[in-house]
C-alpha cells in the first residue's frame, strides 16, 4: 500500500500544479477579452476567445475532477477500503490498481 500511496501523492502533486497553470491560462484569457474590444466572434483568422475560455475551463473542471479522484483515493487507503470494488466488495485486480490508482470498481463492475 505505500506504493499506491507514493504514486497517489505524485499524481496529487502534478494535478495540483498542472490545475494552478491551467487556472492561471483561465484567468489570463478572461482578462484579454475584458482588455479589447475585438468581434473575436467574426474572426477569420482563427479560434475565438470564448472558444479558448472554454477549452481551458474543461481542461480545469477534468484536472479538478481528478484531484478529487486522487483524494478520494488516499481517503480510502487511510481507511482501509482501497482496492476493493466499491460495487461488489471484490478485490480489485492489482494490474488494474497499478494502470489506475484512483479506481472505485473491478473490471466487472465498471
Amino acid at each position: 500500500m505505500s506504493e499506491a500511496r507514493e504514486l497517489l501523492l505524485a499524481d496529487r502533486a502534478r494535478t495540483a500544479a498542472r490545475l494552478a497553470t491551467l487556472r492561471g491560462d483561465f484567468r489570463s484569457v478572461v482578462d484579454a477579452s475584458r482588455d479589447t474590444n475585438a468581434d473575436d466572434e467574426h474572426d477569420p483568422e482563427g479560434a475565438t476567445i470564448a472558444f479558448e475560455r472554454s477549452q481551458v475551463g474543461a481542461l480545469v473542471r477534468q484536472a479538478s475532477q481528478h484531484l478529487e479522484e486522487v483524494e478520494a483515493a488516499l481517503a480510502r487507503l487511510d481507511d482501509g477500503s482501497y482496492g476493493r470494488c466499491a460495487v461488489c466488495g471484490q478485490q480489485i485486480a492489482a494490474g488494474r490498481m497499478k494502470v489506475r490508482p484512483t479506481a472505485r470498481t473491478c473490471v466487472s463492475c465498471a
